[in-house]
């Protein structure tokens, strides 16, 4: 198993130091080595916390996680994240965004800036290197935050909802592409996102997780056979939107009329 999420939970104290609240409780999840596996549920779950716990932005205040079976104590390049916010430099261009991610290697100026335009061409935007986050058009930027993190070679690469702020067709191109980009490098993912539609187009497995504090209600199965074109018509991808809305449904009230965090 390429990652493995034992019995974790995540508490945060609050301002009054006497009072805390747990954002997270007794998590159980595996990952398959290679898989794309989607983690779904209502906003204030604790999607994005458990997300930085295995980034180890945070640690965990029960439970354990295990990378290819190693116990993750803090940040580590086997792990890549992008965010919603893609947080590129913006006095740095397309190509430099991505070497900067590279300049801890033993490796020439040359092999960084060859090894950039390389997942430049593999995000589909070669030719663009020399062009800054502010004259790349919407979508492009996130891109890039792709390639620097694939870049890098991580065994794990974390998404925290990365196109949740994008327009409806925007958003469905670049799910295409993840698609094609996870096909060609066999790179491990975790995405995480509100959307069931999404969960559902780009997961092998769905994973979906209740309200706070965030638990996993269960695990769907997705076989959607070729995954070209992301498939969303057809009888069998309404069953598993189904599904998965069978288990988020009831938390959804819980979710509107409770305060959450995430």
């Amino acid at each position: 198993m390429k990652l493995r999420i034992q019995g974790v939970g995540k508490k945060f104290v609050g301002r009054d130091t006497r009072r805390s609240f747990a954002a997270l409780a007794g998590v159980d999840l595996d990952v398959r080595a290679g898989e794309l596996l989607t983690l779904v549920g209502p906003s204030g779950c604790g999607k994005s916390t458990l997300l930085d716990l295995i980034a180890g932005l945070a640690a965990p205040t029960a439970g354990r996680i295990l990378l290819d079976g190693t116990p993750l104590e803090g940040p580590g390049l086997d792990r890549g994240v992008v965010l919603r916010q893609y947080a590129l430099f913006p006095w740095r261009t397309a190509l430099s965004n991505i070497e900067f991610a590279l300049e801890g290697r033993a490796a020439t100026r040359r092999e960084r800036a060859d090894l950039a335009r390389e997942y430049l061409d593999l995000v589909g935007l070669g030719g663009l290197g020399d062009r800054y986050p502010h004259e790349l058009a919407h979508g492009m930027p996130q891109r890039v935050a792709i390639a620097r993190s694939l870049a890098t070679d991580p065994a794990l690469l974390l998404l925290d909802e990365p196109f949740a702020a994008l327009d409806a067709g925007t958003r469905e191109s670049l799910q295409e592409e993840l698609l094609r980009i996870w096909q060609k490098t066999g790179t491990t993912l975790l995405f995480t996102t509100r959307s069931i539609d999404e969960a559902v187009c780009l997961g092998q497995r769905v994973a979906v997780m209740t309200s706070r504090p965030g638990r996993i209600r269960g695990v769907v199965e997705v076989d959607l056979g070729p995954r070209e074109g992301a498939p969303r018509a057809g009888s069998r991808f309404g069953e598993y939107r189904h599904e998965v809305w069978r288990l988020l449904r009831s938390d959804i009230d819980h979710d509107q009329k409770a305060p959450v965090a995430s």
